[in-house]
């Protein structure tokens, strides 16, 4: 099967910052796609330059060397209208908005095919409605940004995006200051319009569970500032998720793979064979023995049987223990 085309591709990029005839490279020999229909979170460490990579590839900042290709051509041809016909940014720093109500700053993503003071026209004003809709912020139409809640807002700010009606989203940190709900909520969001409207959908984010849950590519910015791209569950498979912290050091954290997300990696006391069926009573106590120095990949000290969240037997020694929850799960291994 031929390989699907990419809607944007980057071709030996280098991006980074000029100061009159000085260079500084924050990234270099970035190879990276961009397809239609696909939810791609960009995922590294802060201050590693991930915001810089979006600019660039948003044709907001120039690059130092190589090209960022748009529809199979470079983006330097571009005018600023055609590039906002082709793409629409979401930047949390742009957030400033407070006296537009929803209506109106939803509206502005009209803007690129009516003119800045173009009025709006019966279609005009039939996309800002769906686009309201599809993010779920219609009931808010009326009211001022300045009163909305930060997930709301960022619906709004989305909507507006799609108003736009660009093939290509680009957002950086969508979920920054979000409570858990409203995180889950955006990049459910992002997901489903990637899926049903065919967009090309790229997010930064440091909400690994979500990103790892609903993103379809990665590219991931390593520690030492290569970044890798591919399918989520293959770079996952493949231990690419390590090379984002490093390895060692104060500090330092290491991914679990059945956990899917990075954790702080404990000192180990004792080790046990855990026997488990239930797949969410086998996670939930792994983890409370993890957190007390309690290894459950095997050890000489003795089996741990779960069968049921107030039943757990030990064996140790030829001895057996029967403990009726976590807690005292825990407290009588601390004492034998």
């Amino acid at each position: 099967m031929k390989p699907a085309t990419p809607i944007l591709a980057t071709y030996d990029l280098s991006i980074g910052y000029r100061t009159g005839k000085r260079k500084s490279v924050v990234m270099q020999d970035l190879n990276l796609e961009l397809h239609g229909g696909r939810l791609t979170a960009l995922l590294g460490q802060n201050g590693i330059g991930k915001s810089t990579m979006l600019r660039t590839i948003a044709g907001s900042q120039p690059p130092l060397a190589g090209i960022v290709s748009l529809d199979g051509h470079s983006i330097e041809e571009y005018s600023r209208r055609d590039l906002s016909l082709r793409m629409s940014l979401v930047f949390t720093d742009r957030t400033q908005a407070g006296g537009l109500t929803v209506r109106q700053l939803v509206s502005l993503g009209r803007y690129p095919h009516t003119g800045f003071f173009g009025r709006l026209g019966r279609r005009d004003e039939d996309v800002v409605e769906k686009a309201m809709e599809a993010t779920a912020i219609g009931h808010k139409s009326t009211a001022f940004v300045a009163e909305l809640s930060d997930g709301e807002r960022q619906r709004a700010m989305i909507a507006r995006a799609l108003a736009q009606e660009t093939p290509i989203i680009i957002l950086d940190e969508p979920t920054a200051f979000l409570d858990v709900a409203s995180r889950i909520e955006v990049v459910s969001l992002l997901h489903s319009l990637a899926r049903e409207q065919g967009k090309a959908v790229l997010l930064s984010t440091h909400d690994i569970s979500q990103a790892l849950s609903l993103a379809d590519q990665l590219w991931i910015v390593t520690r030492d500032r290569k970044v890798l791209q591919g399918c989520t569950e293959d770079l996952i498979l493949s231990g690419a998720m390590q090379q984002m912290f490093p390895e060692k050091g104060t500090g330092s954290v290491a991914f679990d793979a059945l956990l899917g997300d990075f954790e702080s990696p404990l000192p180990t006391f004792q080790g046990y064979s855990l026997e488990c069926e239930n797949p969410i009573l086998r996670h939930w106590i792994t983890n409370a023995l993890r957190r007390n120095g309690i290894s459950t990949y095997g050890g000489d000290n003795g089996t741990i049987m779960a069968t049921a969240a107030n039943d757990y037997i030990v064996n140790k020694q030829g001895e057996k223990h029967r403990y009726t929850s976590v807690a005292t799960l825990i407290d009588g291994l601390r004492n034998l």
